[in-house]
């Protein structure tokens, strides 16, 4: 009876501070455009299962009905007249939740490909390109996420931001993205980005700098955005080489800088770690 009561009173708390108009359920259960660009389900799912990166697939799939909700509320969601950062949380969010839920779907996944490592996502049919998913009224695939929506932003953190399922992809947050935060988390994952040898390396021993296969991917993206922001040293080097070192560099350490000014360095990509972001068997649940 006392456990009641404290869910009560709690729920009547959340009602009570919930700003006017958000994440209030329509007569139909439909979720708005607030809901859906910073989803407390998302976030609950997120802080319990993901951790530096890492998932426990193992116990989403067994408590997964927050996440299937979310999910299913994306489907009617009209996002269009939002402004710029809730569309943008909103895709981000899709995108890795939609990922959450196909890796999932098929937990543990069986490998079928010697062409990938085993339980990688990529081991379930079509998961990127041919399994479409009902979001923000239109029907789309992950790849269609990535490649004909995110690119309207004109923002190359954001190919950073989605998990992927995989361990060389950005690091997944434990928190959904929002609109009044957004510029802040994307700068978290570009600094992550540099703190992490599979998406950015600086080998002064080598002479060698290494980037994730996400730079060459999206190549147009981050020279457009980024490689006029060069240091005037590098000049000759190509735009996407020059974009990769303007992106990291805010990010590096003084001699990591200095090394760079040199420009006697070679840069070369990583290559892309399939393996799934699962942090079950890894001391997780």
């Amino acid at each position: 009876m006392r456990l009641l009561k404290t869910m009560c009173a709690l729920l009547l708390v959340g009602i009570a501070l919930a700003p006017s108009g958000a994440a209030v359920l329509g007569a139909q259960g439909t979720p708005g455009a607030a809901d859906a660009s910073a989803p407390r389900g998302l976030d609950h799912t997120l802080d319990l299962y993901v951790r530096d990166g890492l998932v426990y697939y193992r116990a989403l799939k067994s408590d997964r009905a927050r996440l299937d909700a979310y999910v299913r509320g994306l489907a009617s969601v009209s996002i269009e007249m939002e402004p710029r950062a809730a569309q943008l949380a909103f895709w981000l969010n899709a995108y890795n939740a939609l990922v959450l839920q196909t890796v999932v779907d098929h937990y543990p996944i069986a490998q079928r490909s010697k062409d990938y490592p085993p339980g990688s996502i990529r081991q379930i049919p079509g998961a990127f390109e041919r399994v479409p998913h009902r979001v923000g009224g239109r029907t789309l695939t992950l790849d269609q996420i990535e490649q004909t929506v995110l690119p309207d932003f004109q923002d190359p953190r954001v190919y950073l931001a989605l998990g992927r399922g995989a361990v060389g992809s950005g690091r997944l947050r434990s928190e959904a993205f929002g609109p009044d935060s957004l510029d802040r988390q994307l700068n978290d994952v570009a600094r992550e980005c540099v703190n992490r040898s599979q998406c950015a390396e600086v080998d002064r021993g080598q002479d060698v700098v290494r980037i994730s296969s996400i730079f060459s991917w999206r190549e147009a993206a981050f020279s457009s955005a980024y490689a006029e922001k060069a240091a005037p040293v590098l000049a000759g080097r190509s735009p996407i080489e020059r974009a990769a070192i303007a992106f990291i560099a805010p990010y590096l350490v003084a001699a990591e800088r200095e090394f760079l000014e040199k420009n006697a360095f070679k840069v070369e990509y990583s290559r892309f770690d399939w393996s799934l972001n699962d942090l079950t068997g890894r001391g997780g649940r």
